[in-house]
């Protein structure tokens, strides 16, 4: 076997950035509708919760570990965020510039980039596509301060959980998350990812489902 080596020249890879953001709001039928730019996207954390381990014991030690099913919670933090996300805050628009609040909250999925770094070119090294499914967002505070000597924007944040998806490729559980690495996917695949996710040339942005971004790098590979 080979010797293991750390730290080569090229291989000290990080993470940074969001950018690219894209919402799809859910219809009432299930689909999603076009999705929109999402401006001022300033952080998206993903806070899994569950995967807890349940100890069993028998003959006097640890038998077995069941362990529960992780789910997905997370928050979203932004500048400002698309018209379109104002049913999915709880907010309807009753005349134009009108918006009533406390209403039934849309569900949602959303899409953005992240970057990943080297130590040679920095973030041009490649970057991870991460698409979120099926998501519903808290209240959120706001706190509208008067302007000062030390301006600042007012930043929003909600909460996000959500209801995993199913997936009819064999092997693989219902998921909420698709992260795809741009360092290690057919460049076809991924090209045919973006043009569906913002849409080619004057082609309107979709969302697929994770069987179709499957499909989409099967085919790519098989090329």
């Amino acid at each position: 076997m080979p010797k293991l080596t750390w730290d080569q020249t090229g291989k000290r890879l990080y993470e940074t950035g969001t950018d690219r953001g894209v919402l799809f709001v859910q219809t009432a039928a299930g689909g999603h509708e076009a999705g929109v730019a999402w401006n001022g996207l300033q952080k998206v954390t993903q806070s899994p919760t569950g995967g807890e381990e349940t100890a069993l014991y028998a003959d006097n030690i640890k038998y077995l570990s069941l362990f529960s099913n992780e789910v997905f919670e997370g928050t979203v933090e932004a500048y400002t965020y698309p018209d379109e996300f104002g049913e999915c805050d709880g907010s309807k628009e009753a005349v134009k510039g009108l918006r009533i609040g406390q209403q039934p909250r849309k569900p949602f999925s959303m899409a953005y980039r992240s970057y990943v770094g080297n130590d040679t070119v920095g973030t041009a090294a490649g970057y991870k596509l991460h698409i979120l499914y099926n998501l519903k967002a808290s209240p959120s505070e706001r706190a509208y301060e008067t302007i000062n000597e030390t301006p600042g924007a007012i930043t929003f944040s909600w909460g996000l959980t959500s209801t995993p998806v199913l997936i009819e490729e064999e092997g693989f559980q219902p998921t909420s998350v698709l992260e795809i690495n741009s360092l290690n996917a057919p460049a076809a695949a991924m090209k045919a990812l973006e043009d569906k996710l913002y849409g080619a040339a004057e082609g309107t942005s979709e969302l697929p489902t994770p069987d179709e971004v499957i499909a989409l790098f099967k085919t790519a590979s098989a090329g």
